[in-house]
């Protein structure tokens, strides 16, 4: 080899950034597994990629509820990942009281994260005693009807500009051979689905009071009452489903064989990856098209603390990454959900999108049940939603009943 070779190879040494320099391989943990998610994935994957780093995609399929007590395991058991996807509030809380998490702090600081990441909700789940422990990639709300506009068509009836109406139009909808609603067998999305007509009918201030007051009397009280009367209606409309996973019942939606699903945001990537166009092909109706209240909770990634310089230092790479503005467009228009940052352009975003960006910015938001109740309180809940909405022999009562109990002894 020559002496110029060499030392243009010596130079292309000095002039590597540190982190470069260091580059390993770095495992991410996700249950970002459907179409649309997927595609996001790629975005975050490719932009991590470019710091010289290699993620390694560690995917588990099915939904959190499943991924989450292997991630658990995995950092508790001594075989952390690089990093991992945990929804914003408390499911990684006893994990940063134990010591097992990355303390962000610096990077944050250096990022001016506390400045730009809105709204501070965000970044409050984050902390712990004062110390950031998350990076926050994503701003997801479950309060969205999404209703095919073709299955409608189908059934001679207009589309619904509310729950009532969509409600109303069950009937004709199995008439023409369609499943009203649309509703998977994965706990989480019954349990999801009464929180949404609980906000969406009941308002922010009953929300609040059960959620985040723990209020048993509210929660045993005539105005949640009307809440498990609509859950009845709802799991009426449900009656016939046969699907498991949530992006399963998306898809009856996409291909007009439902004609709607209550869903997070995310159910947008879907319809996109699908090749269908919001306002033609299907409808979005955030807060049911009843109260336009959005909880602001989401995707957050930790970081396990590793005893390894060149993956510390990837870690802070890709820290730096999510929350980078770049990464933010590319990585929310394919995840359908709302950037984490108010400063960058969101002209490309669909028209659902753009309801919630500004539902967001109108300051009509609310704090998600996953900021404000524990994991294990969460657990309770979902156990009594799945099991109400899968057998109809549960009256609303009895699941009233069961459901003030749980508020009674959430922490």
């Amino acid at each position: 080899m020559n002496i110029r070779a060499v030392a243009a190879i010596l130079a292309a040494t000095v002039a590597m950034p540190y982190a470069a320099a260091q580059a390993t391989d770095l495992e991410v943990t996700h249950w970002w597994t459907s179409g649309g998610e997927a595609a996001a994935v790629k975005e975050l994957a490719k932009a991590f990629n470019a710091t010289g780093n290699k993620w390694v995609d560690g995917a588990i399929a099915g939904s959190g509820s499943t991924a989450r007590p292997i991630m658990i395991s995995r950092i508790t058991g001594g075989d952390p990942m690089g990093a991992t996807q945990f929804n914003h509030g408390r499911q990684a809380e006893e994990l940063v009281q134990s010591g097992l998490m990355r303390d962000l702090t610096a990077v944050a600081e250096k990022g001016k994260w506390k400045d730009v990441i809105k709204p501070a909700s965000l970044l409050a789940s984050c902390t712990y005693e004062g110390k950031i422990y998350c990076a926050p990639i994503n701003i997801h709300s479950w309060q969205w009807l999404w209703l095919s506009n073709a299955a409608f068509q189908k059934a001679g009836v207009p589309v619904p500009k509310d729950w009532n109406e969509f409600v109303a139009a069950g009937p004709k909808l199995r008439e023409a051979g369609i499943q009203p609603l649309a509703l998977g067998g994965q706990a989480f999305q019954a349990n999801n689905l009464f929180d949404v007509l609980l906000i969406s009918i009941g308002g922010k201030e009953l929300f609040e009071k059960v959620y985040k007051d723990k209020d048993e009397e509210a929660a045993a009280g005539p105005e949640m009452a009307k809440i498990f009367a609509a859950a009845v209606q709802a799991r009426e409309l449900a009656k016939g489903n046969n699907v498991q996973d949530w992006n399963q019942a998306t898809n009856l939606v996409i291909t007009g064989k439902a004609g709607g699903q209550i869903m997070g945001d995310w159910a947008q990537g879907e319809f996109q990856q699908a090749g269908q166009t919001a306002g033609k092909d299907y409808s979005c109706l955030p807060g049911l098209g009843l109260n336009e209240v959005l909880t602001t909770g989401g995707d957050a990634i930790y970081f396990p603390l590793i005893k390894d310089e060149a993956k510390s230092k990837a870690q802070e790479a890709l820290a730096e990454t999510i929350v980078d503005p770049k990464v933010q467009v590319a990585f929310n228009l394919k995840k359908g959900s709302v950037p984490i940052r108010s400063d960058i352009d969101m002209s490309a975003a669909n028209d659902c999108m753009k309801k919630g960006i500004e539902i967001i910015a109108k300051g009509g938001t609310a704090t998600s049940v996953d900021q404000m109740l524990s994991a294990d309180s969460m657990k309770q809940k979902e156990d009594l939603m799945s099991e109400f909405f899968a057998k109809a022999s549960i009256t609303p009562e009895q699941a009233q009943e069961r459901f003030a109990e749980i508020i009674a002894s959430a922490d």
